[in-house]
């Protein structure tokens, strides 16, 4: 976006000097000599000078442009790389996040697994437990019964 807004300035830019320089060009400029041997007038130094002026900026104004447009497939490469390396991370991340996620899933899972045996153990002790109850009350029974005989 940035790029594309450079090139219409770049371009308006050069359409501006473009209509400059031809109006200031010597072709449009009425130069009379009257004779070639005779020093420079005034106005022929200053529109030679404008000539050079225009020619400096026009040279200038290329360079840059071809600066611009060199450095940009190499800047719009540099960004594209740079835009690549950036959603490589964001997904390097979403897999992390992902991967964190699984394992905490994972370890909740083994808790509940480790609970469920524990209960089930403490289940089998109680069952135990009273069974053993049940089974001397039985006997105690079985004594009182006998002792009343």
């Amino acid at each position: 976006m940035l790029n594309r807004l450079l090139m219409v300035k770049a371009w308006l830019l050069l359409i501006v000097l473009a209509k400059a320089l031809s109006i200031n060009s010597p072709a449009s400029a009425q130069v009379i000599r009257t004779n070639p041997q005779q020093t420079e007038s005034f106005q022929e130094r200053m529109t030679q000078q404008q000539e050079q002026r225009n020619q400096q900026t026009q040279q200038q104004f290329k360079e840059t442009w071809l600066r611009q447009n060199l450095q940009d497939p190499r800047s719009q490469q540099q960004q594209q790389i740079i835009q690549q390396q950036q959603l490589i991370r964001q997904q390097q991340l979403r897999l992390q996040q992902e991967e964190t996620r699984l394992q905490q899933q994972d370890f909740t899972q083994q808790q509940q697994l480790r609970i469920q045996q524990q209960q089930l153990r403490q289940d089998q002790q109680i069952r135990q437990q009273q069974f053993r109850l049940q089974e001397q009350r039985l006997q105690q029974q079985y004594r009182q019964q006998k002792n009343n005989l």
